[in-house]
């Protein structure tokens, strides 16, 4: 896989000054690459594709899609039978977002349809209710081309926070962690969020066959089981903007636990999360 992070400058080449024969020395690998400058002082190759599962959410596309990066190489909607205007409003926020319209049940499920049609090197979870910021996904890209395999937000970690949690859901996720880290050898301050990257090269390692919420999870135990390299990144959660949450924390607390007892009795490799990076400010999905 090639990748770089490294200053841009307007105008010029990313790949180098041109040689003295006037060939780039890079013409051969800038055939498959493609410059995507992220700011005049930043630019990646790897595409990058946002995966947003969602289920009657036409009213809160429109803050989604506005925080989304204009480099980002695509928007991969799953509809999960909305009844509402969804897949239409993403259309004309969008016209080249990719429709994936989920057969089964299930945030996992929605997930695992999402990254199968995803043609990036790098892949980004972001739900479709507004709690995410997408001006964070820079920290996350950057955290992987600089060497993570598993960007993984934390709303615990120095520089994150939440406005969505509930003292008793709070209790349930440093509980749930506090197990994960326990069992797993891992170093997590967050353990039950959504709002996630990672290389495409990972799905072919933590194998996911789960269809609810407690994918997330699932996905942090085997992230670590695998070996894989994983940057937390502090993120800030905010409250839905429109409708109300499918989230019960009693049951989908018992189908986390479930999967944390089910994978506890699997061989792992312990790991260390690195150290997380301070985010500075807040930016204004067939």
């Amino acid at each position: 896989m090639s990748s770089f992070l490294r200053p841009a400058v307007p105008g010029q080449d990313p790949l180098g000054e041109p040689s003295t024969n006037g060939n780039s020395r890079n013409s051969a690998i800038k055939k498959s690459l493609k410059y995507r400058p992220i700011s005049s002082h930043l630019a990646i190759t790897p595409p990058v594709s946002v995966v947003i599962p969602a289920m009657n959410e036409a009213e809160n596309l429109p803050y989604v899609f506005k925080t989304l990066p204009e480099w980002i190489h695509e928007v991969v909607l799953v509809d999960g039978n909305s009844t509402d205007d969804t897949v239409a409003v993403a259309r004309e926020l969008r016209p080249d977002v990719v429709v994936v319209k989920q057969t089964g049940k299930g945030k996992g499920d929605a997930l695992i349809a999402g990254f199968a049609a995803c043609t990036g090197d790098i892949i980004v979870m972001v739900d479709a209710d507004g709690s995410a910021d997408g001006h964070e996904i820079v920290s996350y890209v950057s955290a992987l081309v600089s060497g993570a395999d598993f960007a993984k937000g934390s709303r615990f970690a120095n520089g994150g926070g939440t406005d969505d949690m509930t003292p008793i859901r709070k209790l349930g996720n440093w509980v749930l962690c506090t197990v994960v880290n326990k069992k797993f050898g891992a170093r997590y301050t967050d353990l039950c969020y959504g709002y996630n990257a990672f290389w495409r090269h990972c799905l072919d390692k933590i194998d996911l066959d789960c269809t609810g919420f407690e994918v997330e999870t699932l996905m942090n135990i085997r992230v670590v089981k695998a070996g894989l390299r994983v940057q937390e990144i502090p993120s800030h959660e905010f409250e839905r903007i429109h409708g109300m949450s499918n989230l019960s924390a009693v049951r989908d607390g018992l189908r986390v636990l479930k999967v944390i007892l089910k994978e506890r009795g699997k061989r792992h490799t312990a790991f260390p999360v690195v150290a997380p990076r301070r985010i500075i400010g807040r930016g204004e999905v067939s």
